[in-house]
């Protein structure tokens, strides 16, 4: 690298950043991985520097296009100097810098993409004056006769070098031609890879055994093993003996192009690469390509698509024939354009197998050890391996470090840049147009790890923080957003084909725990701190809380999970700023929060007890302060203490109650509802087993819009006066299976939409007068096994536009006209899932 200081401009900040990197690298650990990586770019670069210093100064050529890349060159030796001057006790900076060292890296990649265009210029430059000065030899060899013997013999000698000069020229143009091919041979996976035999198999089974699936996306976040799967697909020797020379292995990029991609199919089968004018003319290409190819099968790999990539895979999907297939990884599913396998994580055994080849460990070796390590990773591959990488030949001592970080909450991705880096790109590839999605993901954050996410709780969530996601469906998209992108799983426990109906009470998110992890870090990186989320520390609470030389921070989300040892004595924190307040607890009883009482701006209150029995929650009273809440979610509680202080929720326009303790709450009930919650519209109350009756004041709530009573076995009467409940447009009473029967003042809800009593085993007739429910427009009533005959008033019911039934239902209907029942009238066979219960043991 010497040679270059004393060479061009460009040379000597290069000469410059080389040199620090070098000796940098040695003695920093923490970027060691980008360090290498840069300095591996830098010694890839070096001869094309040199090369083109000098022939800008033969040429006497202008910089221009390289004066962006001299600045960034001059910047670096600082940056690299700040990595390596980086205190471990400011490890929060090391996200920023390895940020940092990325721009630089992608700066240099740039460079080298230019430099290579730049030499292919100058070699096409000098091949086009070669053939000039050629073309001016041959017109002086054809009068070379009347030269004398000896100039004659000189002209040929200078013609001969010419024509050698022209030559070389041409195999240097041919060879830079085809120095980046944009089909690739399908790369080689990785020596040792474990965990795959079950999903090649299940590969093979999808995409060669089904004349239906032309498409076929394998999906899961980065680092998970798609690429490798892939190659390791291609390789196989039933997929090779089916294509044969036909297996073309694309990696797309987000500058990749359909027309880019067909040019490349045409470089593997010509040397004559056309320039197709628009994508028409690139689709005809294509399918005439596969047309000559008739019989012989034919298979696509595009490897790493991104979302915003996803026309591409619309254009080949026009491209449909029976022997041509695209196998497709992501992290995004394109449902709408193939089939979809989700690639999951290792098990345990397949986990150690892969950790103990990445750091060499000898079989038997440090076993209880090894899996304390293993145990955090939750089997995803890159995190094995860049951990194992880590302590590779390392002495036992940095073993038991590791383990003894870990088992105090330390994150994977505190520890290893290369895997935060790797799930980061997932968030980058989200534009300015889904950055809803991005906040959506970082809110996930809030809620414990390996716990399913009520999407009760989230569609909660994000009515408060954002505008446009005030109703709940819009929140329902939100999360198969997230899901298609590989960010969550969204799992419904009963899957039915029911249309319209807004119930998610069974709807789960669930999430890889590095994926929260990430969500947690991204919020403690965000300056403007609007999420703050405390996990189990007891007394140790952040410092940006208790150190008084930190500015105080305004979070608009506040989550908090805590233990019997937590303090409810939050410092340096302004909580009037505070939309959304989400705690998280353990313990059989649990105190609001005093400083719940400042949160004049709270507009969501959700309090979760991930116990297994119903913890008394108390300081109800506290919320009597708060102007602004409009929704409060409770789950696994017991609230005796609101009989014994009467609180008033003006502003409160949702509750919801799940697996709650209530019945002793409601049976013994001492003040007014109506005067507690005066503007409550939504009431919902699930899986509340010791809820016996409702009390009557319930129908004073004037102005509530649905009414949700779902899973309480033990409901065997509704209030006789529920008909004064007349805004009521939603009544849902899905499996209260002790239900005889509806109250008949039930045909005064005059603005009744859907009525629910599925799984409703009890009921045994309908009121007489049901149609007199003049806006109903869908019953849904499958289940109701005792139910024997319809009375004959539903014929009055002209807004009827749909009845859910199961086969046995069904035929009650048959005694009506068909101009009643047809098109009305939905048979729905019903599936149960239990898939959730796995997937949230990560």
């Amino acid at each position: 690298m010497a040679d270059l200081a004393a060479g061009g401009a460009m040379g000597v900040p290069f000469t410059v950043l080389y040199e620090v990197i070098k000796e940098v690298v040695i003695k920093t650990s923490m970027f060691r991985p980008l360090l290498e990586e840069l300095k591996s770019k830098i010694e890839a670069l070096n001869p094309l520097i040199a090369q083109m210093d000098s022939w800008n100064k033969v040429l006497d050529r202008p910089e221009k296009e390289l004066r962006q890349f001299k600045v960034q060159m001059e910047k670096g030796p600082e940056l690299i100097t700040k990595c390596a001057n980086l205190s471990k006790w400011k490890s929060y900076k090391k996200y920023k810098y390895s940020n940092q060292l990325l721009e630089l890296q992608s700066s240099l990649q740039n460079l080298l993409f230019i430099l290579q265009c730049q030499q292919a210029r100058d070699v096409k430059e000098t091949l086009v004056g070669v053939k000039h000065v050629e073309t001016r030899v041959q017109r002086v060899d054809v009068n070379v006769a009347v030269l004398k013997e000896e100039g004659m013999t000189v002209m040929k000698e200078t013609l001969d070098e010419v024509r050698n000069i022209g030559m070389v020229v041409r195999r240097i143009d041919k060879k830079v031609e085809v120095q980046n091919p944009i089909v690739s041979e399908v790369p080689e996976p990785p020596l040792v890879t474990v965990g795959l035999y079950v999903p090649l198999r299940e590969l093979k089974m999808k995409l060669l055994n089904n004349d239906n699936v032309s498409m076929l996306v394998l999906t899961a976040p980065g680092g998970c093993g798609k690429t490798t799967l892939a190659t390791k697909f291609c390789q196989d020797e039933e997929v090779k003996d089916i294509f044969k020379n036909n297996i073309f292995f694309i990696t797309v990029t987000k500058k990749s192009t359909f027309n880019h991609i067909v040019q490349g199919l045409h470089q593997r089968k010509s040397t004559d690469v056309p320039m197709f004018q628009d994508e028409v003319t690139a689709v005809k290409w294509l399918r005439k390509f596969l047309m000559e190819e008739g019989q012989n099968h034919v298979l696509l790999v595009l490897d790493d698509v991104w979302s915003e990539s996803k026309y591409i895979l619309e254009k080949f999907d026009e491209v449909k024939m029976p022997n041509f297939k695209i196998l497709v990884t992501s992290r995004s599913q394109f449902p709408e354009y193939g089939s979809i396998y989700h690639l999951k994580s290792l098990n345990d055994t397949d986990a150690m197998t892969l950790f103990r080849h990445s750091a060499s460990l000898g079989d038997g070796q440090w076993n209880s050890l090894a899996r304390e390590i293993v145990a955090p990773c939750k089997g995803y591959p890159l995190a094995i391996k860049v951990v194992g990488k880590s302590l590779r030949g390392k002495p036992i001592e940095f073993w038991r470090k590791r383990a003894l970080e870990w088992s105090k909450g330390d994150s994977i991705i505190d520890s290893e840049t290369e895997v935060l880096l790797r799930l980061q790109t997932s968030l980058d590839a989200l534009d300015e147009k889904e950055a809803l999605i991005k906040e959506c993901f970082l809110d996930l954050g809030s809620f414990p790890q390996d716990q399913r996410i009520p999407a009760g709780a989230l569609i909660d969530m994000w009515a408060g923080l954002y505008e446009d996601l005030d109703k709940d469906f819009l929140a329902i998209t939100n999360m198969y957003e997230l899901t298609t992108r590989s960010l969550a799983d969204l799992v419904v426990t009963r899957k039915e084909t029911v249309e319209d109906d807004d119930y998610y009470s069974e709807h789960f998110v669930t999430q890889h725990d590095l994926l929260r992890q990430l969500a947690v870090y991204q919020a403690k990186l965000d300056p403007n701190k609007k999420r703050l989320i405390i996990g189990n520390r007891g007394d140790n609470l952040p410092k940006c809380l208790t150190e008084q030389k930190h500015q105080p921070i305004k979070p608009r989300l506040l989550s908090i999970s805590s233990d019997e040892t937590f303090s409810t004595n939050l410092h340096n924190i302004q909580l009037a700023d505070v939309e959304v307040l989400v705690l998280n607890f353990s313990t059989k009883s649990y105190a609001l929060p005093e400083f719940v009482e400042k949160m004049v701006n709270l507009k969501v209150l959700i309090v979760t007890n991930h116990g297994f029995i119903p913890a008394e929650l108390s300081n109800f009273h506290l919320l009597d302060s708060l102007p602004n809440l409009k929704r409060i979610r409770l789950e696994r509680v017991s609230i005796p203490s609101i009989t014994k202080h009467p609180i008033q929720l003006k502003s409160l326009k949702k509750i919801s109650l799940f697996m709650c303790s209530i019945g002793k709450a409601f049976c013994n009930c001492s003040f007014e509802i109506s005067n507690a919650l005066p503007n409550l519209e939504e009431l919902n109350i699930d899986y509340c087993n010791d809820l016996v009756k409702l009390p009557d004041e319930l129908c004073n709530l004037v102005r509530l819009k649905k009414l949700s009573i779902t899973n309480c076995h033990k409901l065997s009467a509704l209030p006789q006066e529920i008909g004064k409940l007349g805004k009521v447009e939603v009544l849902r009473l899905r499996s209260c299976t002790d239900l005889v029967k509806l109250p008949c003042s039930v045909k005064d809800l005059e603005r009744l939409d859907f009525l629910d009593i599925s799984d409703c085993f009890s009921i045994v007739e309908l009121p007489e007068d049901i149609g007199e429910l003049s806006s109903l427009r869908k019953i849904n009533m499958r289940q109701c096994s005792r139910l024997q005959e319809l009375p004959l008033s539903i014929l009055d019911l002209e807004k009827l536009e749909e009845v859910i039934c199961d086969e046995e239902t069904a035929r009650l209907w048959e005694p009506f006209p068909s101009g009643l029942r047809d098109g009305v009238v939905k048979e729905v066979k019903e599936e149960f899932s239990l898939d959730w219960l796995q997937k949230i043991q990560y």
